[in-house]
């Protein structure tokens, strides 16, 4: 089976999965398999369920009469499929990628676009060399834009991203210390990030640049075409205000508030903002979108409970955000308490980095400091240092947190939202 004489078929189908409990009628099933799974047992029951086909890596599974198709690699033939498709797709295309805010980002855009197109977005964070794939092989005739968000956490993973996604549009969000380990230190985030812009350059496609971010400067000074904005000579200029916790912006006078907590988030709503002017979308229809948009996702999510508000975000953890929201929440009026979590994957530099914002955050001055996690108890000895959640569960059921405002932020493997219901 080839990508060419798959393609037909792949097109009648309404969607491709890679979930054996997710499969509807009508879907193409990638049965991939690993060391403790092999999801080519169950195609025959697929196709029985109504999938249109499935594609395995093991030829003594194929059936042909029942369209169960062999191939040598399920991964590389969805990656291949995916860019076969791409090549029929004559839209736009906004790739981004960088160390914190991509997520609420790609949401942001997504958002500001739909309301004059019809935007397909990645789903979550499908943001790596399955989900990008995934992503693409969802996009529909009816489609006008499409907005792919690329993860990674070591070098030439993005420019692999690149070839399949062919962005047209490609912004960066920031470059943080994220991944450190992966990427060999902070240069190397900046030189993994980076991808983005050596393949719109190369390709001749448009660059997205913050001009208030220098490193974002050096690395597109003298190329065109870009979009620019943050100075006041950009191509987009916007001003930040805030209403209680949350941050809005400014342009020619208008204002938009969002949901979103943090000034950091002020910049993620000026690249929607801009590319949503760059396609035309006037600022009224920008404003009902940021209203409009409500995260949901523990990203910069402010909730309230028992009249106290409650700042979660705990999807992810790197001393890049994790500074930017300490220096957030010490601006909330009234006592404080931060739960804060281990910052994964920072390699050697993880001790140091711990001991860092543990240092930012008795140097704020918060009511109560608790730490979640073995790198924060490592270099913590306060009562209030965690090993885990289940702990701080069992310390919170008899410790009620007395603070008019709680920030509960770390790393998406300590899991930190178990707590919720015990504050």
């Amino acid at each position: 089976m080839n990508i060419e004489q798959f393609y037909p078929l792949f097109l009648q189908a309404d969607k491709v999965t890679i979930d054996s409990r997710k499969i509807a009628r009508n879907d193409i099933f990638f049965a991939f398999s690993g060391d403790n799974f092999n999801a080519a047992t169950l195609a025959e029951k697929a196709i029985d369920d109504g999938a249109l086909a499935v594609i395995v890596e093991q030829p003594e599974f194929e059936n042909k009469d029942r369209n169960i198709f062999y191939v040598p690699s399920t991964l590389e033939f969805l990656q291949q499929l995916s860019i076969h498709h791409r090549t029929h797709l004559n839209i736009p295309f906004i790739g981004l990628t960088g160390s914190n805010g991509k997520t609420t980002t790609k949401e942001l855009i997504h958002a500001v676009l739909s309301e004059k197109f019809n935007v397909q977005y990645t789903y979550g964070n499908l943001n790596n060399h399955i989900g990008v794939p995934l992503t693409i092989l969802s996009i529909k005739p009816e489609h006008e834009m499409a907005v792919i968000e690329m993860g990674a956490n070591h070098q030439k993973e993005i420019e692999f991203l690149c070839t399949i996604a062919r962005p047209d549009f490609g912004y960066i969000t920031n470059f943080g210390k994220a991944h450190l380990e992966g990427f060999g230190g902070f240069e190397g985030v900046i030189k993994g990030k980076s991808e983005l812009y050596a393949y719109l350059k190369n390709n001749h496609q448009t660059i997205v640049v913050n001009e208030n971010d220098p490193i974002q400067v050096e690395k597109t000074e003298g190329y065109s075409p870009k979009i620019t904005f943050g100075k006041e000579d950009a191509d987009y200029n916007f001003e930040s205000f805030s209403e209680e916790h949350f941050v809005g912006l400014i342009y020619q006078g208008e204002k938009a508030v969002s949901k979103l907590t943090g000034d950091y988030n002020f910049t993620n709503l000026c690249v929607a903002a801009s590319l949503g002017l760059h396609f035309g979308i006037s600022f009224e229809q920008i404003k009902h979108a940021v209203e409009q948009y409500t995260p949901t996702n523990m990203r910069s999510q402010v909730v309230k409970k028992d009249n106290r508000t409650l700042v979660l975000d705990t999807y992810n953890a790197n001393p890049s955000s994790m500074t930017a929201s300490l220096h957030n929440f010490i601006t909330f009026e009234g006592s404080k308490t931060i739960i804060i979590g281990d910052m994964l994957e920072l390699g050697i530099e993880s001790e140091k980095e711990h001991q860092s914002i543990l240092k930012l955050a008795h140097d704020l001055h918060f009511d109560e400091i608790i730490t979640v996690g073995n790198h924060f108890k490592a270099v913590n000895s306060s009562e209030l240092a965690f090993e885990n959640t289940a702990q701080l569960a069992e310390y919170l059921q008899q410790h009620k947190i007395q603070s008019e405002n709680i920030l509960l932020k770390g790393s998406r493997g300590i899991a930190l939202e178990k707590v919720i219901d015990f504050i």
